[in-house]
């Protein structure tokens, strides 16, 4: 078992920047690919960013790529969201997922990822 914290969440203005914290315990070798989704109110999930602590390679929706970056500390087992320039459409709910490896039908593919955390809400106000 893998438990996920996310924190870091709030209310901010359109441009601002916020970062996100996903803290696991456990049996992190569970948890070794990790990714970032977010869920907007009456919209479907949507995966945002992806990471493996195994190698350096990320991905990133079209939607955040050039303002969020994903990255780990996986001394602190925590990944984290950088996320810069902010507009009214990031408003969503935040959550972090993790699985062993790699999922096999795409980094977004949500039904493969075996943990989840409780999530962080997001607001960005114009």
């Amino acid at each position: 078992q893998v438990l996920l914290v996310e924190s870091g969440g709030g209310s901010v203005q359109a441009g601002g920047s916020l970062r996100l914290s996903c803290a696991a315990s456990g049996d992190t070798n569970s948890g070794r690919y990790m990714g970032w989704f977010r869920q907007a109110p009456g919209k479907e999930r949507e995966g945002i960013a992806t990471a493996s602590t195994r190698s350096a390679t990320t991905y990133y929706a079209n939607s955040v790529q050039g303002r969020f970056t994903i990255s780990q500390d996986n001394a602190k087992n925590t990944l984290y969201l950088q996320m810069n320039s902010l507009k009214p459409e990031d408003t969503a709910m935040y959550y972090c997922a993790a699985r062993a490896s790699r999922p096999m039908g795409g980094v977004f593919a949500e039904t493969e990822y075996d943990y989840w955390g409780q999530g962080t809400q997001v607001t960005v106000s114009s």
